[in-house]
């Protein structure tokens, strides 16, 4: 067995099959680690069976062998922590052959990283909205507002406007909140979603309502609509729920304790 450095570009076909074997999609917290991760293939006898991605060298963000090999997934993914000596993983219960060989490791620590979210559609439960407000693409005045009132919260505030994926939800000019579209990169066909509310202006629909709308903007342009929120926030988790949003999927972060390569 052998392992050869490749990247995310060389291994599309790969992506592709392994999207398949999926039960559940995961939104762009987990799908930017992956692309950013160093990207390797798997090999036996000259022929390429799967691949694997390590994220900053430390944690192991993807596993993947085809299905005619995947007797052989438990060896290799047992020499991959022996040879690569991550530090931790994250896994989705939605990926399971990933999940399965994570379950086969002994010595490790699982927590509760995030909850990935998809629209019920058919939610048994009336949902309030705040109807005075307006949502807009942001726009480069913006930018110094949006930085001021969420903080750290998005990542690039000046890129993310210029793609246009970021939102202005807003009562006349007052600013009450934002709103964030991002459309996968991996998983083509569904848009990660997700909303901030100004402090001073929870607990009064805001969040709920921007969600509503960033989700009838996905539907409009034939894309399907994700979310996620850490697996502590209790009051994202109450708004996408809110929202019309479930969860039947989370994510996870092990900690391996002794990668000796056995289970």
């Amino acid at each position: 067995m052998s392992f050869e450095l490749t990247n995310c570009d060389d291994i599309s076909k790969f992506l592709k099959d392994y999207i398949k074997t999926l039960s559940s999609p995961f939104d762009s917290y987990l799908e930017d680690h992956i692309i950013k991760s160093k990207f390797y293939r798997i090999v036996m006898n000259s022929k390429y069976i799967g691949y694997f991605a390590i994220y900053d060298d430390e944690l192991l963000t993807l596993f993947y062998i085809k299905c005619k090999y995947i007797k052989y997934a438990q060896k290799y993914f047992n020499a991959i922590l022996k040879k690569f000596n991550p530090k931790s993983a994250y896994v989705f219960t939605g990926d399971e052959l990933y999940l399965s060989c994570i379950c086969d490791i002994e010595n490790k620590e699982v927590k509760n990283q995030a909850y990935f979210f998809q629209d019920h559609k058919c939610s048994p439960e009336k949902i309030r909205y705040y109807n005075n407000g307006n949502l807009r693409k942001a726009e480069d005045k913006d930018i110094d507002g949006i930085k001021e009132f969420s903080g750290d919260f998005f990542e690039d505030v000046d890129k993310q406007v210029k793609d246009g994926e970021l939102y202005i939800f807003e009562e006349s000019t007052n600013v009450l909140g934002f709103g964030i579209q991002e459309k996968g990169r991996i998983l083509k066909g569904y848009t990660s979603i997700g909303m901030f509310t100004r402090e001073e202006y929870r607990q009064k629909g805001i969040g709920r309502t921007i969600i509503a709308e960033l989700k009838k903007i996905c539907y409009k342009q034939g894309e399907i609509p994700i979310c996620g929120c850490w697996y502590y926030n209790t009051n994202s988790k109450k708004t996408l729920e809110s929202s019309g949003f479930v969860s039947k999927t989370r994510l996870l972060r092990v900690e391996f304790k002794d990668n000796n390569g056995g289970n």
